[in-house]
């Protein structure tokens, strides 16, 4: 990465929760970081606002009517060139200028951009599950070949990156990601079947989008964190845990050989894993109030129970699984979440769509990134098709 006064920054999703707090983070440290380029799929109105206040050179619109009414109505400052279509991402993503690609971008639209960016040698700031759920290894074998850096956001990879910087994987034992468990938590499990939602769109905790507030109900969020902990950190399924840990201030532990363990803590906010990525491997003040050990607080951990969980489940028997099981299980789980809802299946049907596409799988590798890309078309095409029972 070539050194500048500051580091520029590309954002893809910046109208997203990943995207907002993003934001958050450009200005506590705009003497450090600079916004060059932004995307959004069709909030143009928002994302030309982000525009004006950061003064981005670049932007793009995915969604094609979304593009052509913001260009015939001006909307964009004159010294934004603004970019339309999938395509757009890819050269967003590879401006020669770029420093760190923030992947804020949901589903497998970010896997070509993070790709190409990638193969330039870019630093990644991964808040896109799909690159590596999809991607997988071509995605590692990518960074490796061109020494490109994959730093993590979510809460609980960040912390395990942090907690293992010095250390190699021989004197890991294990990794444990934390987990809040969910708005039903507690429920009675008998009325999950009855979930609404308006009820699972509502966290205890984390302030997210509908699907992934959805995902931490359901833990496929947790599932999707497994195998992203899988190839991030290189490690078998047997040493990767999940424990639920409600108050979400300890993101994620890990446990070495010696029977020491390091954990990382700060409330519950994305900005702290976000800035870590963006100002690494420096560190500055943070965007807002960290813990205070000298008030009193209460920890809990217990294991998650895995009949109240079956995402989880499925999640544990893809990675064990492996080839297109962790792409099947994504994809699938997409359109079930999506199905949900729009109120075409109810809450429980969501593992059950997720059992029914993994059970389609014939156990094949895709050979390319083509090939996956297929298998998840494909495999949105059987989750559409699912008829439930109960709706």
């Amino acid at each position: 990465m070539k050194v500048s006064a500051r580091k520029n920054v590309v954002l893809l999703g910046a109208t997203g929760s990943i995207g907002t707090n993003t934001l958050r983070v450009l200005r506590k440290h705009q003497n450090k970081l600079k916004l060059i380029a932004v995307t959004a799929h069709s909030k143009d109105q928002k994302l030309a606002d982000i525009c004006q206040e950061f003064k981005v050179p670049y932007a793009s619109l995915t969604d094609a009517s979304s593009y052509k009414r913001a260009k015939a109505e001006g909307r964009f400052p004159s010294e934004t060139q603004l970019f339309g279509g999938n395509d757009a991402l890819i050269e967003i993503s590879t401006l020669e200028e770029a420093d760190i690609i923030v992947l804020g971008v949901v589903g497998a639209c970010g896997l070509k951009p993070a790709l190409a960016a990638i193969d330039m040698g870019k630093e990644i700031a991964l808040a896109n599950k799909e690159l590596l759920v999809l991607g997988g290894s071509f995605v590692i074998d990518a960074a490796k070949r061109s020494g490109s850096r994959l730093l993590p956001t979510d809460s609980e990879h960040n912390a395990i990156f942090q907690c293992l910087e010095g250390h190699c994987n021989e004197d890991v034992e294990k990794l444990i990601l934390t987990a809040s468990g969910g708005q039903f938590r507690d429920a009675p499990i008998q009325k999950l079947e009855s979930v609404t939602p308006a009820d699972a769109t509502q966290h205890p905790n984390w302030s997210m989008g509908q699907k992934i507030t959805v995902d931490s109900a359901t833990m496929a969020n947790k599932g999707l964190e497994l195998f992203e902990a899988h190839w991030l950190f290189n490690l078998e399924p047997s040493r990767l845990e999940v424990v639920l840990h409600p108050q979400s201030i300890a993101h994620s532990f890990v446990q070495f050989v010696d029977g020491s363990i390091l954990g990382q803590f700060t409330p519950p906010s994305m900005t702290f894993a976000i800035q870590h990525c963006l100002l690494y491997p420096h560190r500055s003040a943070s965007v807002e109030p960290t813990l205070d050990f000298k008030q009193s607080m209460q920890w809990d951990f217990k294991a998650p129970d895995l009949a109240r969980y079956p995402c989880l489940k499925l999640a544990y028997e893809s990675l064990y699984t492996g080839g297109n099981a962790l792409a099947i299980y994504n994809a699938s789980n997409e359109i079930a979440v999506e199905r949900f809802l729009n109120g075409s299946i109810n809450y429980l049907d969501i593992p059950r769509i997720i059992d029914w596409c993994l059970s389609n799988d014939t156990n094949s590798v895709a050979s390319s990134v083509e090939a996956l890309i297929e298998i998840d078309a494909l495999t949105r095409e059987i989750a559409k098709a699912f008829k439930s029972s109960s709706v």
